[in-house]
């Protein structure tokens, strides 16, 4: 069983400390101790949580797609020259970062604040684990 500290479980959440130990006084959650008799959540219970609480905004695009990788955010940045264009977007926690054609944040009418949503559909997709492993 893997275990999650308190700190760890909310910053994997996007929750404060407080907000873990409420849901282990309410039953969501489980307690545990971890090695150190620190308070600690079980990894499965705590992504099944999450499962459960995710909400999603809307996607504006409404547009069919077999991607499913797909994050919607606020455009937080836009560095542009002639021909190129980097664009920042906020998406909750996660910073997304594209490269396109200055053209295409015209075409798009992406300014700062604009909501616009990445869509990532790649043939390769690493996952890193804290140990150092990965797996392609």
């Amino acid at each position: 069983m893997t275990t999650i500290r308190v700190s760890e479980a909310a910053r994997f959440l996007g929750v404060s400390d407080d907000t873990i130990r409420r849901w282990t006084e309410n039953g969501s959650l489980t307690p545990h101790r971890d090695a150190s008799g620190r308070l600690a959540v079980d990894g499965l219970e705590l992504a099944r949580l999450a499962g459960r609480q995710a909400h999603l905004p809307d996607d504006p695009s409404a547009a069919g797609s077999s991607a499913r990788n797909r994050f919607v955010g606020l455009v937080t940045g836009i560095t542009a020259d002639k021909v190129m264009a980097q664009v920042e977007l906020q998406c909750g926690p996660f910073r997304v970062v594209s490269l396109m054609s200055s053209e295409a944040v015209r075409e798009l009418g992406l300014e700062l604040g604009s909501v616009a949503t990445a869509v990532v559909k790649a043939t390769t997709v690493i996952v890193e684990t804290p140990k150092g492993k990965s797996i392609v």
